[in-house]
């Protein structure tokens, strides 16, 4: 049981990771088809965040929230790179690295992840599809 509120905590944080850092960059998107874009990413990331804290209530347990260095280090990050370049290209660039992160932290987690619960194993698994579908999307931005 263990892993697997450790497995789940690591979704809840990786999809509140896109949350946030969708929120730091939000009001620096001019170009009207990437903030759609982004938002139903958002949209995306908040649904899994609402799944995770389900199953967190099904194990009787807390989520753990993201240390608040790491959230003021993404936020100071980003700010720094848009002040730097605010086009839709850095946009959607800083956007997809976040995601190949993303992707390759989930597929890690699933391979060696000892799949006691498969409801976890299909949200981490809808995790990766998003992350993948956020990467092609936003290719066309570059």
């Amino acid at each position: 049981m263990k892993e697997n509120v450790e497995f789940l905590n690591y979704i809840y944080q990786n999809a509140q990771m896109g949350v946030i850092g969708i929120n730091d960059i939000i009001n620096a998107i001019d170009d009207e088809n990437l903030s759609k874009k982004i938002e139903e990413q958002l949209a995306d990331y908040e649904k899994i965040v609402e799944e995770c804290l389900t199953i967190f209530k099904k194990y009787g347990k807390e989520k753990q929230d993201i240390n608040p260095v790491a959230k003021m280090s993404s936020y100071m990050m980003s700010k720094m790179k848009l002040m730097k370049d605010s086009s839709s290209s850095a946009i959607a660039k800083m956007m997809i690295e976040g995601s190949n992160k993303g992707i390759i932290e989930i597929t890690e987690k699933l391979n060696n992840y000892p799949k006691d619960d498969q409801e976890i194993v299909d949200l981490a698994n809808k995790l990766l599809d998003i992350e993948q579908k956020n990467l092609d999307d936003l290719k066309e931005f570059l």
